[in-house]
């Protein structure tokens, strides 16, 4: 089953969703560029999409150094557009949906037997990315970034649910890539079957607007 929402694990993320980036800057350019660094700048309005980096999966693991949990290998973030000022500075974007495709996903967990969804609730998130390639998802005032798993076990389906305050990305002008790392969510419902604790660790890339890469200057 293909389950909607979007991440930020852009995204997601999620994502968890977002845009690509490097450390180099452009001055006299926007934040975000298409087609080159320095190049033309992303409109105000234009939407981002970004799948997994090719041969890559999204981890939700049990642990920062752990290999228990779950892991998918087809997941996209969208995003558009909400400010992109001149370089150096900061663009914002509003991360509309994260999704995991969980025909793809599959569970290492100890009584799991498959995974029938991941949904990431709450959208849409906040996010800013900087000119060094900084990227922060933010939920709504008062709410949290969430992932809702729903697992498939021997006593039937179970349905665990995760919550961040927010997530850090980077984002790299190299393949136009967004990347989370070890980003920790805690359990807010869930039985026994569902860990403690969510690391969530993806690549995602190419980020492109209107099928030209992004890059951040």
């Amino acid at each position: 089953m293909r389950t909607r929402s979007l991440l930020a694990l852009a995204g997601t993320a999620a994502a968890l969703a977002l845009t690509a980036a490097g450390p180099a800057s452009a001055d006299g350019s926007a934040v975000l560029t298409t087609g080159s660094v320095g190049g033309t700048a992303a409109a105000v309005g234009d939407t981002l999409t970004a799948p997994l980096a090719s041969g890559t999966s999204a981890t939700f693991y049990s642990s920062a150094t752990g290999t228990s949990g779950v892991k998918c290998t087809a997941s996209q973030f969208t995003a558009k557009v909400t400010g992109n000022p001149a370089a150096p500075g900061t663009a914002t974007e509003s991360v509309t949906a994260h999704t995991f495709d969980s025909s793809t996903c599959s569970s290492n967990v100890t009584g799991v037997l498959g995974v029938n969804g991941i949904t990431i609730n709450n959208l849409p998130y906040s996010a800013t990315i900087t000119s060094d390639g900084t990227l922060t998802v933010s939920p709504p005032s008062g709410s949290a970034i969430q992932a809702t798993v729903q697992l498939r076990t021997l006593l039937g389906s179970v349905t665990c649910i995760y919550q961040a305050p927010g997530l850090t990305g980077k984002a790299d002008n190299a393949d136009s890539s967004i990347t989370f790392t070890n980003q920790q969510f805690t359990k807010t419902s869930g039985s026994s079957l569902c860990f403690a604790n969510g690391y969530f660790t993806a690549k995602y890339a190419p980020v492109t607007d209107g099928g030209a890469r992004v890059y951040v200057n």
